[in-house]
């Protein structure tokens, strides 16, 4: 949106629930980019790589979760459903190529991974680029809701 398209000429702004999803994305991409790393490191030889990669696939998965409960407050507070409908889409990524990755299944494991990296990047970039304001209320909605 242009600042002066807005009728009284004001700024928008990032509102806290927009700052808490940048918090919690930014939390979850620095999460995320830390697993080919360790899966790298597990592949050279260091077997104590596999470890911290299941470690840092428990952090991820979890910080993915916060991220869905953010995403659904910033929905209704801010009436923007993208940041939801994104971050379900990578959580449910995220969710089943962790269960790839403990059954083995690595032709599944992998390159979801790279999908699910790249798609939060593009999630963290969309964050980042523009005030997350409130969207302007429509004539249907109730003042009150």
């Amino acid at each position: 949106m242009i600042a002066g398209s807005l009728g009284s000429g004001a700024v928008p702004r990032t509102r806290p629930a927009g700052w808490v999803l940048r918090g919690v994305v930014s939390a979850h991409v620095a999460a995320i980019i830390g697993q080919p790393v360790f899966a790298g490191v597990y592949l050279t030889g260091d077997f104590d790589g596999l470890r911290w990669h299941a470690l840092g696939a428990d952090v991820v998965t979890s910080v993915g979760y916060l991220q869905l409960i953010v995403a659904i407050v910033a929905w209704v507070r801010l009436r923007r459903a993208w940041p939801f409908l994104a971050t379900l889409t990578v959580v449910a990524a995220e969710t089943v190529q962790y269960f790839a990755g403990l059954e083995g299944a690595l032709w599944l494991h992998v390159p979801l991974g790279v999908m699910t990296v790249a798609a939060l990047v593009v999630q963290f970039v969309e964050v980042w680029r523009r005030p997350l304001s409130a969207r302007p209320r429509t004539r249907g909605e109730a003042r009150d809701a």
